[in-house]
């Protein structure tokens, strides 16, 4: 649902826990819709931030299904291959 934050934005020791969750649910989108249902899912990483980090674009399938979501990653990875993308350093 967004870029990632950096380190220790999303403290599981946190006290804070409304703040925790507001935080958490602005990166799940609808991932927990699919948890519940048991649908298939995956994020692709197909596209990066101004500051180089990768954003995952998140495909579902019908229940049961994972061989179409494979077979679609295995097209996408072919089209646009992401295996040596590395964000910088910095």
């Amino acid at each position: 649902a967004r870029p990632p934050v950096k380190i220790g934005v999303l403290d599981m020791m946190t006290q804070d826990i409304p703040s925790y969750l507001e935080a958490l649910g602005s990166f799940t989108g609808y991932s927990q819709l699919l948890n519940a249902t048991g649908q298939p899912a995956m994020s692709v990483p197909l596209s990066h931030s101004e500051a180089g980090l990768p954003i995952g674009v998140h495909f579902a399938g019908r229940f049961g299904d994972e061989a179409t979501l494979l077979r679609l990653a295995a097209q996408l990875e072919q089209a646009r291959p992401w295996i040596d993308r590395r964000p910088p350093l910095s």
